[in-house]
């Protein structure tokens, strides 16, 4: 059976809030083109294959293609309702992110250990895991990923003013390992 159309034959139907994304990431894909000349440099006496500028430069254009020809598809296949719903949805994430921000500002002043299993139990909290074992879990799981990465990783993480108030002998334990 030959297909009636380009989208029965590639079976590319429009979603809701699929130009919205569409234009959204064909802007910011002319943004970084726009950034290429000043954020790589292309060296003089160097093979073309050896510029620092060529990877990125292939990937940028790559990006301002493809997300060009997506934004056409999109404005060229027929609308359906529910973008609006769509788009709040997906801003209903930007909860996450301020979330994240809120834990990376208490890090200085709680410490990552504790900043780290108090936003691993309150997200298990806000997700829905509401039980004791849940927020147990969680918990270790925060004190594990602290462990892991201060103590066994030494990944440079600053350490919390909370801790100035720690007896002498804990303090130093604390900034080093917690």
């Amino acid at each position: 059976m030959i297909a009636k159309t380009l989208q029965d034959m590639f079976r590319r139907y429009r979603r809701p809030g699929d130009i919205v994304f569409a234009l959204l990431f064909f802007a910011f894909a002319l943004f970084l083109l726009s950034q290429l000349g000043t954020e790589t440099k292309v060296v003089k006496r160097t093979k073309w294959f050896a510029q620092p500028a060529l990877w990125p430069m292939i990937a940028i254009w790559g990006m301002v293609i493809f997300s060009g020809m997506h934004l056409l598809s999109s404005v060229l296949s027929p609308r359906i309702p529910g973008r609006l719903k769509e788009v709040t949805f997906w801003l209903m994430s930007l909860e996450y992110v301020s979330y994240f921000l809120i834990y990376v500002v208490t890090v200085p002043w709680l410490g990552y250990l504790p900043s780290t299993m108090l936003f691993a139990a309150f997200l298990a909290i806000r997700t829905g895991f509401r039980s004791r074992g849940a927020i147990g879990i969680s918990l270790t799981f925060g004190a594990v990923v602290a462990i892991v990465f201060r103590a066994l990783l030494q990944v440079n993480i600053p350490a919390g003013r909370v801790y100035e108030y720690l007896p002498d002998s804990v303090r130093v334990f604390a900034l080093t390992y917690l």
